[in-house]
């Protein structure tokens, strides 16, 4: 089966500077466009004038120029005079009154332009044309304009407006991001005072300096969390309260089970008190855990001062060994070449060690060694056993999740210990199996920087 692809999510700058950047460029393409038709207007006007002006002055050239020719009948053409000029952008014809060429420029064609023979302007598919006449109307000038010569003019024009956007994209680009980002500048503080609040950290954010769209956001957030910093006291509250009142109760009863186990002749009544037993120590572990638990809710992983915690290892470690039933069986390896310092509470930090062995003890084989095994800025607990799957190792940490086994405990162990942990700034990783070994399982927690 495939995986499922989380959908891609762009950030709010870069739709801000892509959409900011293309309104901009659209907006100068308008400009553009508008830019090119008003110069295509002005420079028709300005050819117009100029193709007129033009005949206008070469129209009394000519005449006096015919007036000093002889009346050899023949048409004259100024090839051999232009040779040798560059491209003419006007080019002319002079005819006579019937619409015979009797002189032409250079590039202009020997036969007439298909336009009338009267003053004004007119169009051919190629030209544009301005006619003169003489006073007595014997003799016509065409003076004609190339409309490829008005397109490249055009062409030019509007490449010359074009040009500047090619430096205006990146100049945009990074004047909007620069805007933009200064702008969302409040947001990624209120961003990260929210990612700073947990379940330790209940403080109400600071709004007063946000800016006025944000502040509406800012105050529904601290009214949240007010709303959950007093669930949380409340739960807290109950289950410190609910432990700390069933610990003297289980005892006593505890106590008098085991009087009674004591007095009774052996047989079944012994071995249903024997159950009984079992389930008010059970009862007492699971108290137990739950006041851990609220103290691990409570935020006590971070001391005030530092300690090493080597020796807060080495002294519950003894613990063990004075105890009948553990003694032996836990095992210090300690690699570490300087101790281990940490602003760390020592209360704390041994609840975390007292969870990770009790869990080593118990669901490891049975008379089996655990080993503590203490490493620089990390500390590892392994112990023997069976191979977990991802599956389970991934459920360890849920709260009253205990995976695939018959030993007893409450399944809050592995959730207090990571509490702590991230407490502290560190964190824990369990792995089956063990490092360099084919089964067990190991806890390795990964401290933070002294």
């Amino acid at each position: 089966m495939s995986e499922r692809r989380e959908p891609s999510r762009a950030s709010i700058t870069r739709r801000l500077i892509a959409a900011l950047t293309g309104t901009v460029v659209v907006f100068w393409l308008i400009a553009v466009g508008i830019g090119v038709y008003v110069v295509n207007k002005e420079l028709s006007e300005t050819f117009d004038g100029a193709l007129q002006e033009t005949a206008e002055r070469l129209l009394p050239l000519v005449l006096d120029d015919l007036a000093n020719r002889d009346n050899s009948g023949d048409p004259q053409s100024l090839e051999e005079l232009n040779k040798g000029l560059n491209r003419e952008y006007l080019t002319y014809q002079v005819l006579d009154a019937n619409g015979k060429v009797i002189l032409h420029s250079h590039d202009a064609p020997a036969t007439a332009y298909d336009v009338p023979l009267k003053i004004g302007f007119h169009n051919t598919p190629r030209y544009r044309i301005y006619t003169e006449s003489s006073a007595d109307g014997t003799i016509f000038l065409h003076v004609a304009d190339a409309f490829k010569n008005r397109r490249e003019a055009s062409r030019e024009s509007g490449v010359a407006l074009l040009w500047p956007l090619l430096a205006l994209i990146p100049a945009s680009i990074i004047a909007i991001g620069i805007v933009v980002g200064r702008s969302l500048r409040p947001i990624d503080r209120l961003r990260s005072q929210i990612a700073t609040k947990d379940s330790g950290n209940m403080m109400p954010l600071e709004s007063e300096t946000l800016p006025r769209e944000l502040q509406p956001i800012a105050r529904s957030v601290n009214l949240l969390l007010e709303r959950l910093r007093l669930a949380l006291e409340a739960e807290r509250e109950f289950t410190a309260n609910s432990a700390h009142e069933l610990r003297t109760p289980i005892a006593g009863a505890l106590a008098q089970t085991q009087r009674l186990i004591a007095e009774l002749p052996p047989g079944q009544l012994t071995e249903r008190a024997g159950r009984i037993e079992t389930s008010l120590s059970n009862l007492g572990r699971l108290a137990e855990k739950l006041l851990q638990l609220s103290r691990a809710q409570a935020g006590i992983g971070t001391g005030d001062k530092p300690i090493d915690l080597i020796a807060v290892i080495e002294t519950v470690i003894g613990d063990y060994d004075r105890d009948t039933g553990t003694a032996g069986r836990v095992q210090l390896e300690n690699d570490a070449k300087e101790k281990l310092i940490r602003n760390v509470d020592i209360d704390a930090f041994a609840i975390v060690m007292r969870n990770l062995i009790e869990n080593a003890l118990i669901h490891g084989p049975v008379d089996d060694e655990v080993t503590v095994r203490i490493e620089a800025g990390t500390v590892r607990i392994i112990n023997g056993g069976t191979v977990l799957s991802h599956e389970e190792l991934a459920g360890l940490k849920r709260r009253f999740w205990r995976g695939k086994t018959k030993a007893a405990g409450s399944g809050l162990g592995l959730s207090i210990v990571e509490r702590i942990v991230d407490q502290i700034g560190g964190r824990i990783d369990l792995m089956s199996p063990a490092t360099d070994r084919t089964d067990g399982f190991e806890a390795r927690i990964t401290l933070p920087a002294g």
